[in-house]
């Protein structure tokens, strides 16, 4: 198994309470507290091992969460997706996509149980780990990753629900309901923050031992940090970030040696290939017959988007309107979608469509071969793909163009889409039962070089972007931040639904950024001011 993982022992003895110090003047013998815990290196790997478990939870089990996957907001809420399954299978997944979703809602109430549960577990390496005698170097490292974390976790919940309550270390029962929620910007410069000394902590990727790979790495926190720059140069910039800021960042990990973009798209979402050379950071998974609670291994992830024919449940349908985004013969589409007739790893698709399926396709990127499915079909091992070198290339080129160079941006567009040329037909997809990774004939003319300025240039990015990182749960957050969401769901449904979303919108100080409800019971428990329009 791998190393996030390896965390159970922890689970009962990492977050002893330190309110025993208010009951005894002395220490307990023979008992671990929060000062004896790190003292030991094993223990203070553990702990940093279970904040990785926390941000990795996708399905219920854990402290009574229900399916919380992030396609369900990159992909759905966008132009990309449609809800999918049957028509009444997961009804609130459709209720989030026309903004209808209601206080209530199991979805956000996971992600935010979650996701706070990976800033508690952050908040205790945070605060204990400094004082511990364990060697210097390994504690820098740790503190790195957990720093990481917690950016990754505030970040997550900053761009689906605003502003929220910030905890630099645990909460004391005192303070139980009792801490404020902080504004957008105040929660951006809070993640800055934690990523900035992340980058001064963590090693580099070739730092890492075999048994550590998939761990935070410096990368790994300045890609987040360019990507945080760009949410809030587009949504509410009153930190006053630039586009210098973000050419810093991606270009720092371009100079860097230490990514580059896997030699075939085709292989880049095929388990054979996990935390391959353009992987920056990626969530690790691993087999086990657990089922849906703890100890869990594997994802759900998978699963609840493959062919319901097949394996699967059937959500997360990718539009035509995506599809029709691809030029033509473009080698990412059939990575991408796949639809009734093609065949998979092998593997013949029947689609019943529209019965089960709203589009006619299916996520490529998510599926998991015949030979890798458990027989606990809830629990894949396939890793998933958060943030990778691509889209680093895509992010300075937008960042390029902004600072008045549109022709590094040119390049780094064409060095993108020089790759997608050279890509073979997905694997196995060429007859049943087979495997292999067949090249296509003839791809003269495919994906020309752009040649764009102005205006067509940034919208030839943007339209890289989409039809590079498509159904990998980025486009919505790049609909948002350069403008275009509302429109897009007028494109996608109605003027009602852009209506809905609009009603739920907070007031950047660039765009308005559209945000989900505060699970009622977290709005009411620490006096949290409820969402617009909820």
């Amino acid at each position: 198994m791998r190393f996030i993982k390896h965390v159970l022992p922890i689970l009962g003895l990492a977050f002893v309470s330190q309110a025993c110090e208010d009951f005894l003047e002395k220490e307990p013998l023979g008992v671990e507290t929060d000062k004896t815990f790190y003292q030991d290196a094993d223990n203070a790997v553990l702990a940093v091992n279970g904040i990785y478990d926390a941000v990795s939870w996708d399905a219920g089990g854990i402290i009574g969460s229900s399916n919380t996957f992030e396609w369900m907001y990159g992909d759905v809420l966008s132009d990309d997706a449609k809800k999918g399954s049957t028509t009444g299978d997961f009804i609130e997944v459709k209720q989030m996509e026309r903004w209808e979703t209601l206080t209530n809602a199991s979805i956000q109430s996971s992600t935010w149980n979650n996701m706070f549960t990976a800033v508690h577990r952050a908040n205790q390496v945070l605060s204990y780990l400094p004082t511990s005698s364990i060697d210097e170097e390994l504690k820098t490292r740790l503190l790195g990753e957990a720093h990481f974390l917690r950016a990754y976790s505030y970040f997550n919940l900053a761009i689906k629900f605003g502003g929220l309550p910030l905890m630099e270390e645990p909460v004391a029962p005192s303070k139980w309901g009792k801490v404020p929620r902080a504004s957008l910007a105040e929660t951006f410069a809070f993640i800055e923050n934690d990523l900035q000394q992340a980058i001064e902590m963590l090693p580099t990727r070739s730092e890492f031992g075999a048994a550590d790979l998939g761990r935070a790495t410096e990368g790994a926190a300045r890609g987040y940090l360019a990507r945080l720059y760009m949410y809030e140069l587009g949504t509410d910039n009153a930190n006053g970030v630039t586009w210098q800021d973000v050419y810093e960042q991606t270009n720092a990990i371009i100079n860097s040696g230490q990514y580059a973009l896997f030699n075939n798209y085709a292989g880049l979402f095929e388990m054979e290939n996990e935390n391959n050379v353009e992987s920056i950071f990626e969530i690790q998974f691993s087999s086990g017959a657990t089922g849906w609670g703890p100890p869990k291994t594997g994802t759900a992830n998978n699963v609840i988007q493959n062919n319901r024919s097949t394996w699967g449940w059937g959500f997360n349908n990718p539009t035509v309107d995506l599809v029709n985004e691809f030029e033509a013969r473009d080698p990412r589409l059939p990575v991408t979608v796949y639809t009734d007739g093609d065949i998979v790893v092998g593997e013949l698709q029947k689609i019943d469509y529209p019965g089960s399926n709203e589009t006619g396709y299916l996520n490529r990127k998510a599926f998991v071969e015949p030979g890798f499915r458990p027989s606990d079909a809830q629990n894949s091992p396939k890793n998933i793909i958060k943030l990778r070198y691509a889209d680093v290339l895509l992010m300075q080129a937008e960042a390029a163009y902004h600072l008045g160079n549109e022709g590094e941006a040119l390049a780094l567009v064409n060095q993108v889409r020089a790759r997608a040329r050279k890509s073979t037909k997905p694997k196995g997809s060429t007859a049943e039962g087979s495997t292999a990774y067949v090249p296509y004939e003839n791809l003269t003319g495919v994906l020309p070089d752009v040649s764009a300025s102005g205006q067509a240039l940034l919208e030839a990015i943007w339209h890289e972007r989409r039809v590079e990182l498509g159904m990998e749960a980025i486009r919505y957050y790049d609909l948002v931040r350069t403008g275009r969401y509302f429109d897009a769901l007028v494109e996608k449904y109605s003027e009602e639904v852009k209506a809905n979303a609009q009603r739920h919108a907070i007031s950047g100080s660039v765009n308005p950024i559209p945000v989900l409800p505060i699970p009622i019971n977290e709005a009411q428990a620490w006096g949290l001011e409820q969402n617009p329009g909820y």
